[in-house]
């Protein structure tokens, strides 16, 4: 109990291994690693004659980096029934039209209760990893999937952002955030 007595500050910290992922409106599977998940916006540097002292930075546009997910091997097919159809022959877009997903990185405070959700807007499987494999060890196989997505939501403190599969995009040419 915290000095004002109340329990639940005590609660409200966040650890890196309390989170979950929702792939198609359901949490899909308890991952041992979410890493990559992060935005760098580009920027110009540009100096100004006669200006020792200062840089002018112009910004340009952001660029998200791609989210591998990681997890015991399990008899779920959920990452290999995402990425085989995009390895199959098609033409055009229409093979991978309804194999965008907005996927919830959840993570939990100590209370259970969700304090930050990032939503990956129109995320696709770009890569699947089976575990190696190793006749003398005695560790979990772990098979990986890396996502590649075209914008990012935050938001704290919420429910579950139900993530979906995604029919195609808006008239704004963009996915919706659910």
């Amino acid at each position: 109990m915290s000095k004002n007595g109340n329990i639940t500050q005590e609660l409200n910290y966040v650890t890196a291994n309390r989170f979950y992922v929702e792939i198609e409106s359901q949490l899909t599977a308890s991952f041992t690693e979410c890493d990559g998940l992060g935005v760098q916006v580009k920027k110009e540097v540009l100096f100004e004659g006669g200006v020792n002292e200062q840089q002018r930075v112009l910004l340009g546009q952001s660029e998200f980096s791609d989210v591998t997910l990681r997890r015991g091997l399990s008899d779920s097919s959920v990452f290999w029934d995402w990425i085989s159809p995009l390895m199959a022959q098609r033409t055009g877009n229409q093979a991978i039209k309804n194999h965008r997903r907005n996927v919830n990185i959840l993570v939990f405070n100590q209370a259970g209760e969700i304090m930050q959700c990032w939503t990956l807007i129109g995320a696709i499987a770009t890569g699947w990893k089976a575990p190696g494999l190793q006749a003398h060890a005695t560790t979990a196989a772990i098979e990986e999937l890396t996502l590649a997505y075209e914008g990012i939501k935050v938001t704290f403190k919420t429910k579950s952002g139900g993530a979906s599969i995604l029919e195609g995009r808006g008239q704004s040419g963009y996915f919706s955030s659910n």
